[in-house]
């Protein structure tokens, strides 16, 4: 028995073999985006809290660990507005982006 024209046997393995590369990289990128996000919101709620130790009066080096402790690798810094005090970090995501978080504090720890 000879093969009809126009045959469509195996079709659908070939449209799978097209689309499963494209559904991996859309769960790939949705997944890399949750993970920056939550990173994101992970350092910002660490910035709140180092902001305001750094407005009671804790040393430098307490703050900076503050952060690190919740986020690994995040650069940390430290600005006095008059009467604010103002932390600022940030720290790599997937993909090479870098995720930002600032926070400041009233000084006196009030």
């Amino acid at each position: 028995m000879r093969p009809r024209l126009g045959d469509d046997r195996g079709a659908v393995v070939a449209e799978f073999a097209v689309a499963l590369p494209a559904v991996a990289l859309v769960l790939l990128v949705g997944v890399g985006i949750l993970a920056g996000a939550s990173r994101q919101v992970r350092l910002q709620d660490a910035v709140a809290d180092a902001a305001r130790l750094s407005a009671r009066g804790e040393s430098e080096l307490r703050v900076r660990d503050a952060v690190a402790a919740t986020v690994a690798e995040a650069s940390v810094d430290i600005t006095v507005r008059d009467d604010l005090v103002c932390v600022t970090a940030s720290a790599p995501a997937l993909f090479g982006v870098r995720v930002t978080a600032a926070g400041c504090a009233l000084a006196g720890g009030l």
